[in-house]
């Protein structure tokens, strides 16, 4: 082997390790903006890396509303239970939301979620939630969805969210890859849109 099929052995050799490792970042992509999301609040997105509850509740409250979606693709019926709640700052608070399937076939759904406004993500902190798993509903099953939460206090400290009033929790439910089939027929159905049950 002579000296320039060498170099193009190099070369070819470093472009396949340039393109795998691009599809390797790729794939990685998603999880580790997710992340990124989670640990800062970016995008609205709720901090789901609670070490503790803070020990003490101030007096101080804000309003926390409750918004829910449906994408085109899942015939759920989605909505909170309560439009809103106040809270007090540190205070563990419970809601729920109610799914109900539509379908005639148990289908799967997983949810995203974010809070507006944006700014506010990193002092909403999520305690427990039905987004973090696939939730399956059987044909015409309706189950309530509950989400534990609370509003850090230091949020009244940051200059850029003290003026901040109201915080609204919003959930998307899309279809999920499994879980979807009856009986009678285990190809997928194309599922029509329906209402979004958004307040």
């Amino acid at each position: 082997m002579n000296a320039r099929q060498t170099q193009n052995g190099r070369v070819a050799l470093a472009l396949v390790t340039v393109v795998a490792a691009m599809v390797g970042l790729s794939f990685a992509a998603v999880p580790l903006y997710r992340i990124f999301c989670e640990v800062t609040g970016y995008v609205g997105t709720p901090n789901l890396d609670v070490a503790e509850v803070p020990t003490q509740v101030s007096d101080r409250v804000i309003t926390v509303q409750f918004d829910a979606n449906t994408n085109g693709g899942l015939q759920w019926k989605f909505k909170p239970s309560q439009r809103q709640v106040t809270v007090k700052l540190g205070e563990p608070n419970l809601a729920f939301y109610t799914a109900e399937n539509l379908s005639e076939k148990t289908v799967t759904g997983t949810a995203t979620f974010n809070v507006t406004p944006y700014k506010v993500g990193q002092y909403f902190s999520k305690i427990d939630c039905f987004c973090f798993t696939e939730q399956t509903l059987a044909p015409g099953q309706e189950v309530p969805m509950p989400v534990e939460f609370f509003v850090d206090p230091e949020i009244f400290n940051d200059p850029n969210t003290r003026e901040v009033k109201t915080i609204t929790l919003s959930y998307t439910f899309f279809r999920s890859g499994t879980g979807t089939k009856d009986a009678g027929d285990d190809k997928s159905a194309a599922l029509t849109k329906i209402d979004t049950g958004k307040i």
